[in-house]
């Protein structure tokens, strides 16, 4: 038994169970302390977390923002470029057809009674009709998409060379000609073959009478020669009219000096055939002699007394450099206009009455040089 004084005495029950309670008092308040301890620093990481969230969140809100919905128009699709034009075919100048590898020969043809028929007239590309002497006409004749032999060859005409010049240094192919007549040609670039001057090439037609019976082989002077190809000389070449103002012309007659030059229309073959006295003119062969185009310059026309034949008539001077009326006849219509041609080497430009160029149909055509005052209906 515990005397009085001795209960606190360590080891004694009530100090045991004192500190017991004591224990369980310091247990209690260490585990309070613990648990104010926990909580604070729950509530510490919570808010630290909760505001690190927030700010996060307030962070990822601003580099992330969420997409409005918008309506734009769609931008227009772009136009298809268009496909590039194709290259024109390339065509003979001098006749708006397929070209040829052949070179240009101008040829002087008789065009009287006693030579015709005419031996490979038809198939010329380009004819002129001039005045020579006497009124009596002759011809000019170019040749470059066939170089056939020809009949017949008659002397030169001192207005040929400048004629002739536009289609550059051309082999021309001439029987002969006075002094007067052959000092033009002789100044110029044309490659000459005359056969009074021992040319190669040429052979006579005992079918027909002295002066009228010269032929020439026009692709032997060629291979002689070896003149240029066909080069631009001012002509338009088109399928259809082209121009304003045509109107119908079936019968086409004028006057060369005091030769009555007639074409008529002939819608079967779409081109004009020559008429002579009346009656179609044939080639040699019995080709019709026809033309798609005939174009009636006025020229200014005069005497060259260099040259004057026996009968004391002078040859005349066709002026082909310069400007004036023309009148193109193709498509059985008539279109007035103008031509002009500066110097030797340039081409004959041929213009409607708006300075439109003149077109011709694709074919080669007759060019009929008529004097200023010449008729024409």
């Amino acid at each position: 038994m515990t005397t009085p004084g001795q209960w606190w005495r360590p080891g004694h029950w009530w100090a045991r169970v004192r500190g017991v309670r004591l224990t369980r008092r310091n247990g209690i308040l260490a585990a309070a302390s613990a648990a104010v301890v926990v909580a604070l620093v729950t509530v510490l990481v919570v808010v630290a977390t909760s505001g690190g969230h927030r700010k996060k969140l307030a962070g990822a809100t601003a580099t992330t923002p969420t997409p409005t919905p918008t309506h734009t128009k769609a931008a227009p699709a772009r136009p298809k470029a268009p496909p590039p034009k194709p290259k024109p075919k390339p065509i003979n100048p001098l006749t708006g057809e397929a070209p040829s590898s052949h070179s240009v020969v101008a040829v002087k043809i008789d065009d009287t009674g006693n030579g015709r028929p005419q031996r490979g007239i038809d198939k010329a590309d380009i004819v002129y009709v001039e005045q020579a002497e006497g009124g009596l006409t002759r011809l000019l004749a170019v040749y470059n998409t066939t170089l056939p032999s020809v009949e017949p060859v008659r002397s030169t005409r001192a207005g040929d060379e400048a004629l002739a010049m536009q289609f550059g240094p051309i082999d021309y192919v001439a029987s002969g000609g006075s002094g007067g007549e052959l000092a033009p040609l002789d100044r110029s670039t044309l490659r000459s073959d005359i056969n009074d001057r021992g040319g190669r090439g040429f052979d006579r037609d005992p079918t027909r009478p002295i002066p009228f019976n010269l032929t020439a082989d026009l692709a032997y002077a060629a291979a002689k020669l070896h003149g240029p190809k066909a080069k631009d000389i001012g002509l338009t070449w088109s399928a259809k009219i082209a121009n304003s103002g045509s109107r119908p012309a079936y019968d086409i007659n004028t006057m060369v000096g005091g030769t009555p030059v007639a074409f008529v229309w002939r819608n079967d073959v779409h081109r004009y055939a020559r008429v002579i006295g009346g009656t179609v003119d044939h080639a040699a062969d019995g080709a019709r002699v026809t033309t798609p185009n005939v174009v009636v310059q006025f020229c200014s026309v005069t005497d060259y007394p260099q040259d004057v034949d026996t009968a004391g008539n002078p040859a005349k001077y066709t002026h082909t450099i310069g400007r004036g009326k023309v009148v193109v006849f193709r498509d059985g219509r008539r279109i007035d206009g103008t031509w002009k041609r500066s110097t030797r080497d340039d081409g004959t430009h041929l213009t409607d009455a708006h300075g439109k160029p003149l077109s011709l149909a694709p074919g080669g055509a007759w060019f009929i040089l008529v004097a200023t005052n010449a008729p024409l209906n």
